[in-house]
């Protein structure tokens, strides 16, 4: 049954008629102060939700700190991302309660999620069932996750796992080239996804500009996911104009 945090996001969609923006946050990769300023500034634009995680985090105590530092300051969900157990954490809303299933470690798959949902039950934290696909290689995300990472021309491949996902019940599917990933999932791949899955669709990595986003949203992603652009320090007029862009995508 869907929640609090699941049933805004598709109050959000059925608002905006576009796309959403999920700004992610790493606790190991930005200082308390400069996370704290970001999601003040990235809820002020437009985001709708903050992601705390990544795949490498593994200090609890600082990630927590940063989370109940993120409730305080900012109204939007703060949504936790967790690369492992390690990234379930107390005072977030909910977590992205995710099985990367084309890991070739059933650890990543299973196991992790058995050790992690008492404590996400403890926590109360919203379980929003997810399936994690990691798409292409060489990234953090797909090395930390065993990963067999899907070809970014293969599309059926992301399909198949995305339908099967919707069978056993997920009622989001993330597709992830990954943080700094060279390029972005192909707008072909996510428009094969969105035609079998009937889901919350999101997608990130590689994202850096207006027109990809334009492209990916065109395909029929519910929400991008933003990190590694941020945590660069780029302007945050890039995400200013990626908003401005998909606000016009209408659904």
């Amino acid at each position: 049954m869907a929640g609090r945090v699941e049933n805004y996001l598709q109050s959000q969609l059925k608002k905006k008629k576009s796309a959403l923006i999920f700004v992610l946050i790493d606790s190991e990769v930005s200082s308390m102060n400069s996370s704290v300023k970001l999601a003040k500034e990235v809820e002020k634009i437009g985001a709708s939700a903050i992601l705390i995680g990544g795949s490498s985090a593994s200090d609890q105590f600082e990630m927590a700190n940063l989370v109940k530092n993120l409730k305080n300051a900012v109204k939007i969900p703060k949504i936790l991302f967790p690369g492992n157990i390690t990234g379930v954490v107390p005072h977030a809303d909910a977590i992205l309660f995710s099985s990367l299933l084309n890991s070739e470690n059933s650890y990543f798959i299973s196991q992790a999620q058995a050790l992690g949902a008492p404590s996400v039950l403890k926590f109360g934290l919203e379980p929003l069932p997810t399936a994690y696909l990691v798409i292409g290689e060489g990234t953090s995300a797909w090395f930390f996750g065993s990963a067999r990472g899907i070809p970014f021309d293969k599309p059926k491949i992301a399909a198949a796992y995305s339908l099967a996902a919707q069978f056993l019940g997920m009622r989001f599917v993330y597709l992830e080239a990954g943080s700094g990933a060279a390029t972005s999932v192909e707008p072909e791949m996510v428009k094969t996804v969105r035609k079998v899955f009937k889901g919350f669709l999101i997608v990130g990595g590689g994202i850096r500009d207006a027109k990809t986003a334009k492209n990916i949203v065109k395909a029929g992603a519910d929400a991008l996911v933003i990190g590694t652009l941020l945590e660069n320090k780029a302007s945050l007029q890039k995400l200013t104009e990626i908003a401005k862009t998909i606000r016009n995508i209408k659904r």
